[in-house]
């Protein structure tokens, strides 16, 4: 439970409410390991797309195990430059320009940039202005967001959960007073799912 709300609320309104994913629609997840990734693979899935996650080398297997249809590994190819196009693309690694993404999208493709990291001055928030500054002016939808809190979708997550439509991705658990230790785990990045403590 404690490895489900934050990023499979974030998951499920990327895919579900902004990317409006539809069956049959090419969709690809960049960062499909981590915790928001793993959950997006699975929902969007669900929804009947077909799915491509884009991770290390290390970690292709867990991808497909959670349904990817197509994995890429980043090491040795750019999604952005395959000449492959994708309906939707969830950003949540932040490591591509907002035009390298855009090479990767239909024409009337949709782009959700969910990442912490961005330029050098505004972090981010740089990425997000020039998503909503660039929006209007083409035929792509470049639409950031920040996830709501919502009960009905906590009710939405648990039902995926139930019926093993969706299975949390857990990396490593520690007990409450290896806390520090789970957070130097989590903060040296590349971490499968989610870390959590138990109490």
């Amino acid at each position: 439970a404690a490895a489900i709300p934050l990023v499979g609320i974030t998951a499920l309104e990327a895919i579900r409410d902004h990317g409006k994913v539809e069956p049959g629609q090419k969709v690809l997840i960049n960062g499909a390991s981590g915790g928001v990734g793993t959950f997006a693979v699975q929902i969007a899935k669900s929804f009947g797309a077909e799915v491509t996650g884009v991770c290390s080398s290390q970690n292709m297997g867990l991808v497909r195990s959670i349904g990817a249809d197509h994995v890429i590994d980043y090491t040795r190819e750019d999604f952005t430059s395959s000449g492959q196009r994708y309906d939707l693309i969830l950003d949540n690694v932040g490591n591509r320009s907002l035009s390298e993404l855009r090479q990767a999208l239909t024409p009337t493709g949709t782009l959700i940039p969910n990442s912490a990291s961005g330029g050098r001055w505004f972090g981010s928030l740089g990425r997000v202005l020039a998503s909503v500054a660039m929006s209007p002016f083409v035929g792509q939808t470049l639409r950031p967001f920040v996830a709501k809190s919502r009960t009905e979708d906590l009710d939405t997550l648990r039902e995926l959960v139930e019926s093993e439509t969706v299975t949390p991705v857990i990396d490593q658990t520690y007990p409450l007073s290896e806390t520090a230790d789970a957070l130097a785990h989590y903060g040296a990045g590349h971490t499968r799912g989610k870390v959590v403590i138990t109490v």
